[in-house]
């Protein structure tokens, strides 16, 4: 890490107690024992923004979603509060960045509202099922964020 990220790290860590910086291969907010993940290998803006970004899911009180939506509203929520954040620390912050780590969010939920059947977008109905108002079929997505979002159908089309 650069000295920069460092000493925002120590700062962070001074000024906010309550939460626990470990060392991880990643970076990630982590509600169940309020530890926000760092990787120290990872250098400059953009190790200073996702710093301040998961320390903010912590200040936000974010601990669960319900809906792929949500998700998205909460890490939308994160990156709003992070840039608060940045001009207090006097860290730069890359609006350009933001919007690439929410490219990957929309993107993420694009592929999993799109109907396996017909390729129109459905709602989703629960955490792991979509619905499509075309075709009326039904589809399972993996509760996995960070991974291809397969979609299966679960039972044949209602005409």
């Amino acid at each position: 890490m650069k000295t920069a990220t460092k000493d925002l790290l120590a700062e962070l860590t001074h000024d906010f107690p309550a939460v626990k910086f470990v060392s991880s291969d990643q970076f990630r907010w982590s509600p169940g024992d309020q530890t926000v993940s760092y990787d120290p290998a990872k250098r400059g803006t953009e190790a200073s923004m996702a710093l301040l970004h998961e320390l903010s899911h912590a200040l936000l009180g974010h601990s669960d979603y319900k809906t792929d939506f949500e998700l998205l509203k909460l890490e939308v929520a994160a990156w709003h509060h992070a840039e608060g954040l940045a001009k207090t620390y006097d860290t730069p912050i890359d609006h350009e960045h933001i919007q690439d780590c929410l490219d990957t969010y929309r993107d993420w939920l694009h592929a999993r509202s799109k109907c396996p059947a017909c390729t129109e977008h459905g709602l989703q109905k629960n955490s792991s099922t979509y619905t499509c108002l075309n075709c009326h079929a039904e589809w399972n997505v993996t509760s996995e964020r960070f991974c291809r979002p397969y979609r299966r159908l679960t039972a044949s089309r209602v005409d």
